[in-house]
């Protein structure tokens, strides 16, 4: 089962939060140049995405579960830093980009800022669900 959890987790991630990280990433260049267009459809596939990335930390939990680590301290940190990319993403990044997209171009400065963070902490999370500090798989 716990195989299971993880490939549902790992799988979860690359689908959700990849093209978050993406769309996200892209959306200030083409609301300068589109805003009604491509930065529409980029706003919609965050939007959507973030619905779906819920499964990511809900798989994420039930594996550190199953695997019994918990409570283990690079886990609580993930999920920490999990936590703030999520509030990043949905108190920060789409409400900015909703603004953007309804006129106030001065938004798109510290929008692309902001997902820079996001992607950031992303990948400090998949560090340290690679290398795992403390780990006594040899990994």
């Amino acid at each position: 089962m716990t195989k299971l959890l993880l490939s549902v987790h790992v799988i979860a991630a690359i689908l959700a939060v990849g093209p978050i990280a993406v769309a996200a990433s892209l959306f200030p260049r083409f609301a300068r140049e589109s805003p009604t267009g491509v930065a529409a459809f980029l706003h919609r596939t965050c939007r959507t995405y973030t619905v779906v990335g819920v499964a990511v930390p809900v798989f994420g939990v039930a594996t550190g579960a199953s695997l019994g680590v918990l409570g283990d301290a690079w886990l609580l940190v993930s999920i920490l830093l999990t936590a703030v990319a999520a509030g990043l993403l949905a108190l920060a990044i789409l409400p900015a980009q909703r603004r953007v997209l309804d006129g106030a171009a001065d938004a798109a400065k510290r929008l692309a800022m902001a997902t820079g963070v996001f992607n950031l902490l992303w990948a400090v999370v998949v560090v340290l669900m690679i290398v795992r500090p403390g780990s006594t798989t040899g990994a």
